[in-house]
């Protein structure tokens, strides 16, 4: 077996070029995810392709994208914990996917929309 290690691919010409991209697995991999707090001040932990986080209200939140999803045919996975009902119980609602941010809801397993201590959003698709 051998190994080719390189800090920088050059093409012919010697301009510089992106690191090879793998299309198996691509498709498996997140193209975004944050982690943040959503209790009065949302701020983000931890992101991978996110600009930014907009709170639009209890439970609420718009997810920016850095570099825009191709299109719109994306999935929405997401966790969370801690609220003021004192339970873990989140139902997330994706209602508006778009290239460039998706909205999120979340909710109390009993429909009342919640602001949670962490929320974790991952963004898969193509």
């Amino acid at each position: 077996m051998s190994t080719i290690k390189a800090n920088t691919l050059l093409h012919s010409d010697g301009s510089t070029t992106n690191p090879p991209a793998i299309p198996a697995l691509d498709q498996r991999m997140a193209k975004a995810w944050i982690n943040f707090y959503a209790i009065g001040a949302q701020s983000i932990r931890g992101s991978y392709n996110v600009s930014s986080l907009t709170d639009d209200g209890v439970g609420d939140h718009v997810i920016n994208f850095t570099t825009a999803m191709p299109n719109a045919n994306y999935s929405v996975v997401g966790s969370g914990s801690g609220d003021s009902f004192g339970t873990a119980d989140t139902c997330f609602g994706p209602y508006e996917f778009g290239t460039g941010l998706v909205k999120m809801g979340v909710y109390h397993s009993g429909g009342v929309a919640v602001d949670r201590d962490i929320v974790c959003v991952q963004i898969f698709g193509s």
